[in-house]
């Protein structure tokens, strides 16, 4: 193999994003390889951590060549498990520590409060497994409760009165293994300090509610130290205030707000200590009185932002991955991209609907043709006809709705995307007992 090619392990790959991969620039630099499959790192109903890094482990030695990065766009518990990896063959990434710093919910909290308290909304440690669980919980209607590591929203409930409690209490109790076993297995290998490593994986926190305003995702990366934000994504959610509905690239916030979140991220993510990494953070804008609130953190790229990202800028943000992995300070965003906006959709059916049907769909070559009609459309159905909802795995679903497709789409025009999505749904006919699917 020539001494330019560049051995890229990436943790879950999926033809979908290797695609994406395959678009960044220098791509013919780069060879990539799969470290451990996507139904066992994404899709899998347990992890079992040391099982997974043992394998990988056990492939990474296989191999003929060098390797040069280990890269991943996946949350729970790939972003986690990569920095053990890292650490144990030399390469270069952030620390373990660092990531759980913006990773684990209730750390991450603690070290925002440290460096930007007026941006963080009240939030207090749950045992969920206390008998009185509720009498621990000083907070303030509404709230939300969440475990300190879960992911898609998984297990978190917005609570507005004790009865929404007590209804939550039991889901959580019941699933919160799933997150919490592997997430102690990672914390063993971190050098955290007491107070840190006490807050194991089956705590719980509750926050209030800040979810008034307009929310967005900051996304950037820390080269050697220097934090740079280099994209702001729009998030839409549902009528529910909870389930995601659409991202938008680029942001239609004020200039001034989005100087202000960047000086925020910056903050913030020197105080966590992450470095030669990307990150995005979620943020809310507040119009009433012009406040900005910090919602969470992520030591990683958003995967769903990259294929929206490569519409307007010509390149995936793909490429800040793999350029930090590999020692390159990023030259991004690329400013070459085929439309002005762009949008990645989740259409989305709401309520207690396990026992439904799905009652028509198309199927995939019936997809192919009428994205054809939509120029710049990738669509992915999650479901078929016949189906019930129940099926949809967890990555696409929530306590509160179920995700039955992504769909990516550009455009010149902020109306234009509208009107095509619109027209995108109505091609598509999705019907759940009958019921046509409509765009939100």
């Amino acid at each position: 193999m020539s001494a330019d090619i560049r051995n890229i392990f990436v943790v879950g790959l999926d033809p979908f994003n290797l695609q994406l991969l395959r678009g960044v620039r220098n791509a013919d630099e780069y060879v990539f390889h799969s470290l451990l499959d996507y139904e066992e790192i994404a899709a899998a109903r347990s992890f079992d951590v040391e099982a997974l890094l043992t394998k990988a482990r056990q492939i990474l030695d296989a191999f003929h060549d060098e390797v040069h990065a280990i890269v991943g766009y996946w949350d729970f518990p790939t972003i986690l498990m990569m920095p053990i990896l890292r650490a144990e063959r030399g390469l270069r990434g952030p620390s373990l520590e660092s990531v759980l710093r913006c990773e684990h919910k209730y750390l991450s909290r603690i070290v925002q409060r440290n460096v930007a308290p007026g941006l963080v909304p009240r939030f207090v440690l749950v045992d969920p497994f206390e008998p009185q669980t509720e009498a621990g919980i000083d907070m303030n209607y509404p709230y939300w409760i969440k475990p300190v590591k879960a992911h898609s929203s998984r297990l978190g409930f917005r609570i507005d009165r004790l009865e929404d409690l007590q209804g939550a209490l039991p889901h959580i109790r019941a699933g919160i293994d799933r997150f919490a076993t592997p997430l102690d297995a990672i914390m063993r290998h971190a050098d955290l300090s007491a107070d840190e490593a006490r807050v194991h994986g089956a705590y719980c926190i509750a926050e209030a509610i800040i979810s008034k305003g307009r929310q967005c995702t900051l996304e950037g990366y820390v080269f050697e130290g220097k934090v740079e934000a280099y994209g702001i994504v729009d998030t839409l959610r549902g009528p529910n205030g909870a389930s995601l509905e659409r991202y938008e690239y680029p942001s239609s916030l004020p200039d001034p707000v989005k100087r202000r979140m960047r000086d925020a991220a910056r903050r913030v993510i020197e105080a966590t200590g992450l470095d030669d990494s990307p990150f995005n953070m979620e943020f809310y804008y507040r119009e009433h009185d012009d406040s900005i609130a910090l919602l969470e953190i992520n030591a990683r790229i958003s995967k769903s932002h990259s294929p929206i990202f490569e519409k307007v800028e010509g390149v995936p943000h793909k490429e800040v991955m793999i350029d930090v992995a590999l020692g390159k300070c990023p030259d991004y965003p690329a400013r070459r991209g085929r439309f002005t906006i762009a949008a990645k959709f989740m259409p989305r059916v709401y309520g207690e609907r396990d026992a439904k049907c799905v009652t028509h769909a198309p199927d995939e070559d019936a997809v192919r043709e009428i994205a054809s009609g939509f120029p710049g459309t990738d669509i992915t159905l999650h479901v078929h006809e016949g189906m019930q909802l129940r099926e949809l795995s967890d990555n696409h679903r929530d306590s509160y709705s179920y995700q039955i497709a992504d769909i990516f789409m550009g455009a010149d025009q902020h109306q234009a995307l509208e009107e095509n999505y619109a027209a995108l749904m109505e091609a598509l006919d999705i019907r759940i007992d009958g019921e046509r699917i409509s765009p939100a």
